[in-house]
């Protein structure tokens, strides 16, 4: 433990447990050189490990912001974006285990004023991303067109309530509810629109209510400009003419539900180990989670084809995902995982259950992948799978 708390700058700083064995000097030196580029004063990442339900490494690389150059560390908060559809999903199915929720109950009989096209999305079809529901960001962009001139800007952001109005105002479905499948923003927003109205509390007071506090996640909350403040934040950052310039908010960020939840390592540790120990709902309650999505055919689910995107990343491919989570597996190896990439800040969480794994990266600049170095962590930690 000497030279991981030399490292580190000491387990408790860090939130080191000394109750789990310690990663080897080279698995270290080896996690340390995949983020050899960030500089140390440079906008950079949150890392850590946890096996067998202990955090064996977490480290920050880089500064908070270009501003202060506070060094990164494990109670730094960053913007989860759509990482955030975790803990949405869990939000949903706790209405579910209140029975104040089901799964196959309808969008129209919630909100019954939406139009006819959502008679048939259920909380389910939301969940798993095949209520083809139309992308928000496709309307604003056709309202703005319609209007000659913009009508969001990071100063003017679009809010849940607008979400909601568009998707009123939109002509249809992008298909019919479930027979494809769609990564759905706006699918996640109206799910945080959902929680709010069924709960009686708004989003961001349900969650903390029920999941954060719960679980002593003291420094976790949903962001809303103007109405709280992230302690201890990162501020996110994006390459423009070869400089990291900040870059921090978009038209878009304001949303709660698909993206809106700023977060940091030490409390996703906790977060980590409800998971793992099903501390706010059963086994049984959270399998439904963890079933990937099918089309009513019994098809298997698709990126839809066309151009490759943040929300299209693998246009035709298969594609497995359950209640807030993606399943598809990592050379053989289960595991649960999603990513989230919003301006400035790019997130994942890998999950590997059956060997009790987790990698955790955050960042707050946009040209690393997360996804990447995380899976290259959990390749140098896991047993080689038997052939």
């Amino acid at each position: 433990m000497r030279r991981l708390a030399i490292i580190l700058g000491g387990a408790l700083a860090l939130g080191i447990s000394t109750q789990g064995q310690a990663l080897s000097s080279q698995a270290e030196k080896h996690i340390d050189q995949l983020f050899s580029a960030v500089g140390p004063q440079t906008p950079g990442a949150a890392v850590m490990v946890r096996q067998g339900g202990h955090t064996v490494y977490a480290k920050g690389f880089g500064v908070r912001d270009l501003r202060t150059l506070t060094k990164i560390d494990a109670q730094t908060n960053f913007r989860l974006a759509s990482f955030t559809k975790q803990f949405t999903a869990m939000a949903v199915m706790l209405l579910v285990h209140d029975k104040k929720l089901h799964y196959d109950q309808t969008l129209t009989e919630i909100f019954p004023e939406f139009p006819a096209y959502g008679k048939n999305v259920t909380i389910r079809n939301l969940l798993n991303h095949t209520g083809g529901l139309p992308d928000y960001e496709d309307l604003m962009d056709a309202a703005e067109k319609v209007k000659g001139s913009a009508i969001w800007s990071p100063e003017h952001q679009i809010q849940d309530s607008e979400v909601l109005s568009l998707l009123d105002k939109a002509p249809g479905a992008k298909f019919t509810p479930g027979t494809s499948w769609a990564y759905s923003n706006s699918g996640y927003v109206v799910l945080g629109l959902i929680v709010a109205k069924v709960s009686g509390e708004s989003y961001a007071d349900f969650l903390h209510a029920r999941i954060f506090a719960s679980l002593h996640m003291d420094h976790t909350i949903v962001f809303m400009k103007g109405k709280n403040e992230v302690t201890n934040r990162a501020f996110g950052h994006s390459m423009t003419d070869c400089f990291l310039k900040e870059a921090d908010q978009s038209s878009t960020s304001a949303t709660l539900g698909d993206g809106g939840i700023y977060s940091n390592l030490e409390e996703l540790a906790k977060w980590d180990d409800a998971l793992r120990n099903h501390t706010l709902l059963s086994a049984d309650e959270m399998a439904p989670a963890l079933v990937p999505a099918r089309l009513i055919t019994g098809a298997p689910t698709l990126w839809p084809p066309g151009e490759e995107n943040g929300d299209n990343q693998h246009p035709g491919k298969p594609v497995s995902y359950g209640f807030g989570w993606f399943l598809d597996p990592h050379k053989g190896r289960s595991r649960v995982w999603h990513t989230g990439d919003t301006r400035g800040f790019r997130t994942v969480i890998e999950r590997f259950t059956n060997d009790n794994l987790t990698v955790v990266v955050l960042t707050n600049r946009s040209d690393l992948d997360p996804e990447s170095v995380a899976l290259k962590t959990a390749d140098l930690l896991l047993a080689p799978t038997p052939h």
